[in-house]
């Protein structure tokens, strides 16, 4: 059972026996998380560039499907921040028809991450690329809101960072004072309303007084309604006409939906198990996340993964079960029926407002900073990946970071592999003689793979020819690769032509593995590989003696 790919913890915690009183903790929970829910899902979909419902039908369904389906017992799904530059340049380019394909196909490719056990090695993205791409979208999002936040009368903003920021300064002298009035209100309601309101989230507080305020002294601000008309309160589903010849346009955007949607749903559920000290089941999430993204975009939603401000506002309620976000689908849903009508009346200032502390929340400016002060290596991944999410694209981003981040990571293992002349340990050895004269000992330390080989054979093949025989110790090394093998035996082939004894010892087992598999074993001999150093010098003093 420990291997089963799909085994969603609601199923496992219903078997086990569910009380009546982590029913009440999960009601709690789930209420107040799918208040805190309702404008950040609106919010978010009006920051895409779709129309406001969408954010709730994907918190509602995707929400429901994660919670039910999910491997962690207390993660909250729905639409998050770090999808809001994707979507909107999903829509812009390809048109909503293209936003649900690239979504159903993102939630296929999250299944397969799942089936395929990928959940462990999603885990393994470098950190600094992670704060990278997360900073670089907080501070995207921020630049979106501006418009909003100060009421400008901008017929279109351009999509490049630097040209938004320029058209914003052009344009400085329209500001509409209500509006950026409605902003620093929703802002400092948003932050500081929870030291007299504990229980009510800050965002849903600020919606509904500014909503209030707004529409009672009809204050000149867009509204949802002026932008997007009302929202409707029901669920339509509809199928993508997806047409194969052109499939392969959707590909990129659904991967870079599927990377993201898998780093941040797994990250949240990490973070979670911290607060809750359990364990999640990573490959099962994987499968869950999926299945919410293909169903989504077929009922009106857009791209869900799971969100770590919700799912920490679950957990710090009393939320302990998937029963809670179940709940605060449930929650939503209610909200959505009988009370949408009047989420038309919130300004779009407000939204703006919110965003903006979510961009704040998202920044991460703390390890950003923290970051910078430590390895080089660790500041360039950083940095490339954050310029290049703020500057290029999101895509972009992810795929250079990793790619940097891996190419860095070899640099530093081969720095810390070596090969060094080791015949100075055999005068520790106390049941054994020195070696003959004629024998060198090696000792290779650390990974045999491509960054390092060429190192490792500059070495071995200056062993003078007067040598009859040389000792190469690996105990330390963990394994060795296809680069590795074919070096490793050229340098087998110098070494014979030179008439010179090649015994290995320390072969852990899986190098022995890959050694014979590259012919390696055949070419030394198998006599002539052992386990020990002691083995090894044993046998070369019984040849010599002999």
């Amino acid at each position: 059972m420990k291997n089963q790919v799909f085994k969603p913890k609601l199923f496992s915690i219903l078997k086990a026996g569910y009380s009546k009183d982590q029913f009440q903790k999960d009601l709690f929970a789930g209420i107040i998380v799918g208040i805190v829910a309702l404008p950040l899902a609106i919010a978010f979909a009006v920051a895409s560039g779709v129309t406001p419902d969408k954010g709730l039908v994907t918190a509602i369904v995707a929400g429901f499907i994660i919670a039910v389906l999910g491997g962690s017992r207390v993660q909250i799904g729905g639409p998050t921040g770090a999808f809001i530059i994707i979507v909107y340049g999903i829509v812009q380019q390809y048109g909503l028809e293209g936003l649900m394909i690239s979504t159903f196909l993102a939630g296929i490719f999250l299944i397969l991450f799942g089936v395929l056990k990928l959940g462990s090695v999603l885990k393994f993205i470098p950190h600094p690329l992670v704060v990278g791409f997360t900073s670089g979208i907080a501070l995207v999002i921020f630049s979106t809101q501006i418009q909003q936040a100060l009421g400008l009368s901008i017929e279109k903003v351009p999509s490049e960072f630097i040209n938004k920021w320029a058209t914003y300064f052009n344009h400085i002298d329209t500001v509409n004072f209500y509006a950026l009035g409605i902003t620093i209100a929703t802002v400092l309601i948003s932050i500081y309303s929870s030291k007299l309101i504990k229980k009510v989230p800050g965002s849903f507080v600020a919606i509904i007084l500014v909503s209030l305020i707004a529409s009672l002294c009809k204050l000149p601000v867009e509204t949802i309604e002026t932008v997007y008309g009302g929202i409707p309160t029901s669920f339509s589903f509809s199928m993508p006409d997806i047409d194969l010849a052109n499939i392969t346009n959707y590909i990129q955007p659904a991967i870079t939906i599927a990377l993201l949607g898998a780093i941040e749903s797994l990250l949240s559920a990490v973070v979670a198990d911290g607060m809750i000290s359990g364990h999640h089941r990573s490959n099962t999430e994987l499968i869950a996340q999926g299945v919410a993204n293909i169903f989504s975009p077929l009922l009106g939603g857009i791209p869900a993964t799971g969100a770590i401000a919700r799912t920490a506002t679950n957990v710090k309620n009393g939320g302990r079960t998937p029963v809670a976000g179940v709940i605060h689908a449930i929650t939503l849903l209610l909200i959505m029926l009988f009370f949408g009508k009047w989420a038309k009346l919130i300004p779009m200032s407000c939204l703006a407002g919110i965003l903006i502390v979510v961009s704040y929340n998202m920044s991460e400016w703390r390890s950003f900073k923290s970051i910078c002060k430590g390895s080089k290596y660790d500041i360039a991944v950083l940095l490339t990946t954050f310029f290049l999410t703020v500057l290029v694209d999101l895509t972009v981003a992810i795929e250079v970071g990793i790619v940097l981040a891996a190419l860095l990571f070899m640099q530093r293992m081969s720095k810390t592999s070596q090969v060094f002349s080791a015949k100075a340990d055999t005068d520790m050895l106390e049941d054994y003689s020195v070696l003959p004269k004629d024998f060198d000992v090696f000792e290779i330390s650390g990974p045999f793979f491509f960054a390092a080989a060429k190192a490792y054979n500059e070495v071995l093949n200056d062993i003078h020819g007067t040598s009859k025989g040389v000792i190469i110790r690996m105990r330390h090394v963990p394994f060795i690769d296809s680069t590795g093998t074919r070096n490793f035996s050229q340098l087998i082939d110098n070494m014979q032509k030179k008439d010179i004894n090649i015994i290995l010892s320390g072969v852990r087992k899986d190098v022995f593995t890959e050694l014979n598999n590259a012919g390696i074993v055949k070419e030394i001999g198998k006599n002539n590989i052992f386990t020990s150093f002691e083995e090894a010098v044993k046998s070369v003093n019984e040849q010599h003696n002999a």
